[in-house]
């Protein structure tokens, strides 16, 4: 059987931030035309993440959302979610994008 090769149009726009502002990223990306997105709890341990009560590390819960979207909108849409996540601020999170090469499920 040979293998197909196959190009996707869309792009992976992987966001985390801290708990709570999944919904927030989530309607950012709507307002921009985005159907949606999949949040999937986390935790932190990056360097800003590091904090101590009564000399017991505490690993902040994060949100990751991702988000599925049309390769034109990716640059608009990030910068709807830099906007919303307050992500230009240290410590707030973090956005990257993901090529993907082949999709399904997507009308």
């Amino acid at each position: 059987m040979e293998k197909q090769t196959s190009v996707s149009n869309f792009d992976l726009i992987v966001t985390i931030v801290s708990k709570g502002w999944g919904e927030e990223i989530v309607d950012a990306t709507r307002a921009k035309g985005c159907n949606g997105g999949t949040i999937i709890p986390g935790r932190g341990t990056g360097i800003n993440d590091k904090k101590k009560f009564f000399g017991i590390l505490i690993e902040p819960e994060k949100e990751i959302v991702l988000t599925v979207i049309e390769k034109e909108k990716t640059q608009e849409v990030l910068e709807a979610i830099k906007v919303a996540g307050k992500l230009e601020q240290p410590g707030t999170g973090i956005a990257f994008v993901v090529d993907l090469k082949d999709v399904v499920g997507i009308l």
